[in-house]
């Protein structure tokens, strides 16, 4: 009979990849963690985003949605899980990247209007809205501020920009004088035209067609297809100030966020094709709770908030007379804007103090809170974020909050 052998049993990280990937997939971050550091091969496998993905899509602003979709492939599914894990504790760096004056009324008159300034991210830029004009920034390459003049500017409105969106390297920009401008981004082209008596308090611009909401109770569809631009095609007699709009992901319909100042509700959704109102969300509304921001996760899932101080879920597949689910504002302070990653997390903008909140949708208070322009008062007019960074707009600077910040 042969002897026993001696040589040492093999090593369990010398099964086929396969098999490893298989017993890996059942580790948490911590322990994929540990177990790269026992090898290199290990320090490669346990690096992988198949891994990862897992825990990624549990995570706050990682860049997965609800269904799955990666948002930002480009970047490894490790290193989203780690800075998630600073968006959920707050831990931060803070710094003001733009400051401006507040505009002045009349030639050497001591009145001075507030500006409220509205922004879009897109890849490396940043898009500002400053009195009549849209500047596009470039950011920095390391994600912390923007250089220091902007890379271009886009005008052509007499009064102040009060609302613009950024779709198809295409600007639409609302205006206090009444009008809706279009730029092409790259390129001299746009396109200005009259839409309401009143300031066009918010647009949106999606399939073709640009809706917009105005302080003159109406709410309209233009036309942007060849020979019909600027044409409008529907009136809708809201009855109220609309304070925000955004049509929906299927192109079928939009909705309207009013003032509510009478007796219908604030907020309420509307056929695309022939301007008729389809339905209105909620029944128990208070007079005067406006909504002034909507954001569409899903074409069924809806987030809203304004006035009441309250940010409200709606699921329009399972009841439209309440939401599936509400948080309230910690100071019953009105909510200017709120953005969420179409999965856990939701950001918002207060009325008062500059105060920026991070919500996790799966519990029922604060997660974390930031306030920019203590002591003196300012809302958050507008917030936008990546998986990294945090802007937000006040009425004298723009904030960034870098997330990757140890």
């Amino acid at each position: 009979a042969s002897p026993p052998s001696s040589s040492p049993p093999s090593p369990l990280w010398a099964l086929p990849e396969e098999l490893l990937l298989l017993i890996c997939s059942y580790l948490d971050a911590q322990a994929l963690g540990r177990l790269g550091q026992v090898c290199r091969r290990l320090r490669f496998l346990s690096s992988r985003d198949l891994l990862w993905r897992r825990i990624a899509r549990g995570c706050l602003n990682s860049g997965f949605t609800q269904l799955g979709t990666d948002l930002v492939p480009g970047i490894p599914v490790k290193e989203r899980v780690k800075v998630s894990q600073n968006w959920r504790h707050g831990h931060c760096r803070r710094e003001t990247v733009l400051k401006w004056k507040c505009k002045q009324v009349a030639p050497f008159s001591s009145t001075f209007s507030v500006l409220m300034p509205w922004m879009e991210l897109d890849g490396e830029y940043l898009y500002l809205s400053q009195a009549e004009n849209i500047q596009a920034y470039r950011l920095c390459p390391d994600g912390t501020g923007l250089q220091r003049h902007p890379q271009a500017i886009f005008s052509g409105h007499q009064e102040d920009v009060c609302r613009f969106v950024l779709v198809n390297s295409h600007i639409v920009s609302g205006g206090g004088d009444g009008n809706i401008v279009l730029h092409k981004i790259r390129g001299s082209y746009s396109v200005k035209f009259s839409a309401h008596e009143q300031e066009v308090n918010c647009v949106d611009f999606q399939g073709g067609l640009i809706v917009s909401g105005s302080r003159d109770r109406t709410a309209k569809v233009w036309s942007l297809s060849a020979g019909r631009v600027g044409q409008c095609l529907h009136t809708v007699q809201t009855e109220d100030r609309v304070w925000s709009i955004a049509i929906s992901p299927l192109l079928s319909s939009f909705v309207t966020g009013t003032a509510c100042c009478g007796h219908t509700s604030p907020l309420r959704i509307w056929d695309l094709e022939s301007g008729q109102l389809l339905t209105c969300l909620g029944t128990d509304f208070h007079r005067g709770a406006g909504v002034l921001d909507v954001f569409y996760e899903t074409p069924t899932l809806l987030l809203s908030c304004g006035y009441d101080t309250y940010i409200r879920y709606w699921d329009i597949r399972t009841s439209t007379r309440k939401c599936v689910q509400e948080w309230e504002e910690p100071h019953d302070s009105a909510l200017y804007c709120i953005r969420s990653d179409k999965n856990h997390m939701i950001a918002s903008g207060s009325s008062y103090y500059g105060v920026v909140r991070l919500w996790d949708k799966r519990q029922t208070q604060c997660l974390q809170s930031f306030h920019l322009s203590s002591p003196i008062s300012s809302p958050v007019y507008c917030l936008r974020f990546s998986t990294t960074h945090l802007y937000a707009a006040l009425a004298s600077a723009l904030y960034v909050l870098d997330f990757t910040a140890p």
